[in-house]
C-alpha cells in the first residue's frame, strides 16, 4: 500500500550529489515518464529550452522546444548512458517540423560534450544522417505545474498519498518518489520499494 510515510521516507534517502541532463524528445510528457524508470534517476522535470524568447510558456513558447530535465546519480548512471537512452527514444535521422517538438541533445559541460561526441562517433549514423540538434544548454525554464508528472494526474491512490504527506505542486515535481510513480503509471517497469506491483496502470 502506498502511504505518506513511504513517500517521505523514500524521498529522504536519495543521493545529494547529482548532475543534470536535458533532452528534447517530442512532447515532454512521455520522456518524463520514461526517464523515471531508469535506475539512478533522482528527479525529473519538464520545461522549455533551446530558444531565444526570455520567458517561454506553453501558450507562448516562441522558438523554444519542450524538454525533459533529468537529475541523476552519477555513481549509478552516467551521462553516456542517458545519451544512449535518449537516442533510443527518437529516430535521429528525422526531425519534427514543428520546433516545439524537435529532438535535441543538450550538453552542459565540456565532459558531457566529449561523451556525446564519443557516442555519436561510435553510432550507426554518419554525421550527415543525424538530424537531432546538438546544443549547449543556455537556459532551462520550468513548464507549468499542470505539465509536471502528467501521468500521475487523476491517479487518486497516488495523488491522495502526496496530499496527505503535505506535498505541494513544487514538492511533487521535485520528488524522487513521484518520478518513479509517474513512470509506473505510464506502464514502465520500475524498482520502488513498497510499490504495489500488482497494480495495473490504465493505458
Amino acid at each position: 500500500m502506498l502511504t505518506p510515510d513511504l513517500l517521505t521516507d523514500y524521498d529522504a534517502n536519495v543521493p545529494t550529489e547529482t548532475a543534470t541532463a536535458t533532452f528534447g524528445l517530442g512532447c515532454f510528457w512521455g520522456p518524463d515518464a520514461a526517464a523515471g524508470s531508469i535506475d539512478g534517476i533522482v528527479r525529473t522535470r519538464v520545461g522549455y529550452a533551446g530558444g531565444t524568447k526570455p520567458d517561454p510558456s506553453y501558450e507562448v513558447i516562441g522558438d523554444h522546444t519542450e524538454v525533459v530535465q533529468i537529475e541523476y546519480d552519477p555513481d549509478t548512471v552516467s551521462f553516456s548512458d542517458l545519451v544512449k537512452w535518449a537516442f533510443t527514444e527518437h529516430h535521429p535521422p528525422t526531425q519534427a517540423e514543428k520546433r516545439q517538438y524537435q529532438n535535441i541533445a543538450f550538453t552542459e559541460t565540456p565532459t558531457q560534450r566529449d561523451q556525446l561526441r564519443r557516442f555519436l562517433d561510435g553510432s550507426e549514423w554518419t554525421e550527415d544522417q543525424i538530424e537531432t540538434r546538438l546544443e549547449s544548454l543556455d537556459a532551462f525554464t520550468l513548464a507549468e505545474d499542470y505539465h509536471q508528472k502528467f501521468q500521475l494526474r487523476g491517479t487518486r491512490w497516488i495523488t491522495d498519498a502526496f496530499e496527505e504527506a503535505g506535498y505541494d505542486a513544487a514538492a511533487v515535481r521535485e520528488s524522487p518518489a513521484a518520478a518513479k510513480l509517474n513512470a509506473h503509471v505510464a506502464g514502465h517497469d520500475v524498482t520502488f520499494p513498497g510499490l504495489q506491483q500488482s497494480y495495473e496502470p490504465s493505458r
